[in-house]
């Protein structure tokens, strides 16, 4: 029961949220690690699972890459990062200590829902939709942009939901290199055996990760067409996990 109150005080505290190291202080910066890693995946993930499903072929890797992606623990994968000579530990402007080593840790935690989603998206986007687009006299590109991709955008947009809620919840990570972020909040009450602080960081990340929950089923819900579901087929709950491939798909087949 202390423990609660502990944490109840330091909420609500002012202090603990103003000034230099302050919760607010460090909720910006997890904001801007998590908005600038998602960013770095969409740029390089998405276009390439886009042409892939759009070729109808390459499922082999792109189902490969996301099992990789999360077979991997991204905690392993940041400190192998920062032992490298680089990026290794150097300071990177707002982003801190190990910054880009953080950064590629959590962009690459973000690619395996964006990749899937992606590819699943717009391959399985119906055969009578895309020979319609053919008989139109479209070429390959208009086809993609005009029927295949408003299709598939909201399987789109459930992997990138998932992976900003994942990669919020995790750049707390940054703290273990002396990054910035609310993991900081977290482990030093730890440390500390302060348990009302840590917990009180891991409240506001979790109270975080709802509201950006809420603000992304909002946003996929918007590019959702009136009456379809979550997949290009229209039946899927959207709030399903992606799917696995099937070996047809993968391959290429079908």
């Amino acid at each position: 029961m202390r423990i609660f109150l502990d944490t109840w005080d330091y909420l609500t505290t002012a202090s603990s949220w103003t000034g230099d190291g302050g919760m607010l202080q460090l909720l910006l910066q997890q904001l801007l690690l998590t908005v600038t890693a998602l960013a770095i995946a969409v740029a390089v993930g998405l276009p390439l699972a886009l042409w892939l499903g759009h070729l109808g072929r390459g499922g082999f890797l792109a189902i490969n890459v996301s099992n990789i992606g999360r077979a991997v623990p991204t905690f392993a994968l940041l400190a192998l990062l920062v032992t490298l000579d680089f990026p290794g530990r150097a300071e990177l402007g707002p982003y801190g200590r190990a910054g880009l080593a953080t950064l590629l840790a959590l962009a690459a935690f973000a690619l395996p829902p964006i990749i899937t989603n992606a590819y699943v998206a717009v391959r399985e986007v119906p055969a009578e939709v895309k020979e319609s687009a053919r008989g139109m006299g479209m070429t390959g590109r208009q086809q993609f942009v005009r029927a295949e991709l408003p299709l598939a955008l909201p399987l789109v947009a459930s992997g990138l939901r998932l992976a900003l809620v994942q990669v919020w919840a995790t750049a707390t990570i940054a703290a273990l290199v002396a990054g910035p972020g609310l993991g900081r909040v977290i482990t030093d009450g730890f440390y500390r055996t302060n348990y009302g602080k840590g917990i009180a960081g891991a409240v506001v990340v979790a109270a975080v990760a709802l509201v950006l929950e809420l603000l992304a089923a909002w946003a996929q819900r918007a590019v959702t067409p009136p009456g379809a579901g979550g997949s290009p087929r229209g039946g899927d709950d959207m709030s399903e996990p992606p799917r696995t491939l099937d070996p047809a798909l993968a391959s290429g087949e079908g």
